[in-house]
């Protein structure tokens, strides 16, 4: 698969190098075409880097991996996303990762669904650290759990399965406003890595009863 991640900071870089050893074919995406190719020749595995619209044109999965804040700008920058996956692992918090600023009657996802009406807009990865992805999708030596929420049954199962593919385990949690429930999950596991001290080397999961 293709896959075109916009944004060149520690997730897009760290689900990057996961995608590209999976086997798929990655690029990473910056309104700074060198930028993008300066940092996609630092983690190698065969990453190449583009301008934002070049990346997201070739490819079939596009991720929005920039603060919920910067969304907006990039979705435009980005071009016509019409009939493609947009997994979107941000999280609407305030400034000093505190709160959320949105939330009860819409979500991140939801919001960008409106920005991109023509994609397959799909929630996942928001609740996962960089530093997990850096530590290859594991927490204490165990895959994560990567919860993903959309509206396309389709494109919510080719999302899971590349999370699956890069190592992850998965939970498909429903359509997309579940994802009212998805980022204050994030904003408690920033919580309490970051608050209450706890480290970035956690991850929230669900156990199945045997």
């Amino acid at each position: 698969m293709n896959i075109s991640l916009l944004g060149t900071g520690n997730m897009a870089a760290g689900l990057a190098v996961l995608f590209a050893k999976a086997s798929h074919t990655v690029t990473l995406g910056s309104r700074d075409a060198e930028k993008a190719k300066v940092v996609a020749s630092k983690i190698g595995n065969g990453i190449t880097g583009a301008e934002l619209a070049e990346a997201a044109r070739k490819a079939d999965l596009v991720v929005l991996a920039v603060p919920y804040d910067a969304a907006a700008d990039i979705i435009r920058a980005a071009g016509d996303l019409t009939g493609k996956t947009l997994v979107d692992i941000t999280n609407p918090m305030t400034a000093d990762y505190s709160a959320l600023t949105i939330g009860h009657t819409t979500s991140a996802a939801e919001e960008i669904q409106k920005l991109a009406p023509g994609a397959k807009v799909v929630k996942a990865f928001n609740t996962v650290f960089a530093s997990v992805l850096q530590a290859g999708g594991k927490a204490a030596g165990r895959p994560v759990t990567v919860f993903v929420a959309g509206d396309n049954a389709e494109a919510r199962k080719t999302v899971s399965d590349l999370a699956v593919n890069a190592g992850f385990e998965t939970i498909e949690t429903g359509g997309l406003a579940s994802a009212r429930y998805l980022e204050p999950l994030a904003g408690l596991n920033i919580a309490l890595g970051y608050g209450l001290g706890l480290g970035t080397d956690i991850a929230p999961t669900w156990q199945r009863a045997a």
